[in-house]
């Protein structure tokens, strides 16, 4: 069998670190790209971060051309998972014009860089843009959202995420770049930031352990989420490689909806808390989208993915974790 060869941009990240193992499994020779140097054992283990070629590169401006070209003729991949980016939206909002650069303008170079190897007849991979749920924006309930359905983003995390798509597709449309895109809804699992919904909801209920009759603290209880198992998530993320529509847009999503205070309520349970929920008003984020759900229909047709783990698996992943 013919060995394959990915590059995967922000591969030290928690779902680049996930992605690489599931790639190293599967038999592809890895090239990963950080801001920094590699990670610390953890998602990855000392032999496989071994096994992944680290290139330490920024894609935002002021980065050479050549040095984009040199690293796509020195991985010469057949495919690139382009995943670095800043991905917590009150990060992105923080600082609107590195979010631009990160999300963007890193993106637009990666696009031109692929679409110059590809016209001089070097390389031809097929690129996969990782977008956001965050993009559609306010939608009323209870129907899952399709791809078709208008992009509204309300914040400036969405909007950069809305752009990189506009880019992508652009790219293919006129340049014949191999892309394929996503707009991925939550996903959580070991190794995921406490800043993040999940894990920071699972690292109040460990605390609460000890007194487990307490309140424990939450914000907004009412908006509703689809959540996916990371694994699930790179497991759609091969198969859109593999087996996407070039120029076309996935949802990634279970398709199966929870209130935040109910997820809260799981995680509680599993932990052995029986404290009460109380939401305190310095969680709660101003833009709270109240209906994120997707319908995974395309994807699944497209591709034949399924996903494997539950809801109920994430949280036990994020308790095995923080015990």
């Amino acid at each position: 069998m013919t060995v394959r060869r990915a590059l995967v941009t922000g591969a030290g990240g928690f779902v680049g670190q996930w992605l690489c193992r599931a790639l190293l499994d599967a038999g592809w020779d890895i090239t990963g790209t950080t801001l920094g140097a590699a990670p610390p054992p953890g998602v990855l283990t000392a032999t496989e971060l071994a096994q992944i070629e680290w290139r330490g590169i920024d894609l935002r401006p002021g980065v050479d051309r050549r040095t984009l070209s040199g690293l796509l003729e020195r991985a010469r991949p057949d495919a690139i998972f382009h995943l670095a980016a800043i991905a917590f939206v009150p990060a992105a909002g923080s600082d609107p014009m590195d979010t631009l650069n990160c999300n963007v303008s890193a993106s637009v170079h990666l696009l031109e860089a692929v679409g110059l190897q590809r016209l001089a007849g070097v390389l031809d991979p097929t690129l996969l843009i990782v977008g956001s749920a965050e993009q559609y924006g306010q939608h009323e309930g209870p129907e899952p959202l399709t791809e078709q359905a208008a992009l509204l983003p309300r914040t400036f995390y969405a909007a950069t995420k809305c752009a990189q798509e506009a880019f992508a597709l652009a790219a293919a449309r006129s340049g014949g770049v191999k892309v394929v895109a996503t707009r991925s809804f939550n996903h959580s699992g070991r190794g995921q930031s406490a800043a993040f919904l999940l894990p920071s909801l699972v690292r109040r209920a460990v605390a609460a352990r000890a007194q487990p009759d307490q309140p424990v603290p939450v914000g907004n209880v009412e908006p509703v989420r689809d959540f996916l198992h990371v694994d699930d998530v790179i497991s759609a993320y091969i198969s859109l490689v593999e087996g996407g529509r070039v120029g076309e847009v996935y949802n990634v999503c279970s398709g199966d909806g929870v209130t935040v205070g109910a997820l809260a309520a799981e995680v509680l349970a599993r932990a052995g808390v029986t404290g009460p929920l109380v939401v305190e008003e310095s969680l709660c984020r101003a833009v709270d989208i109240p209906f994120l759900v997707g319908d995974n229909s395309k994807l699944r047709a497209d591709t034949g993915w399924t996903p494997s783990r539950s809801r109920a698996a994430i949280i036990d992943d994020l308790l095995n974790a923080a015990s």
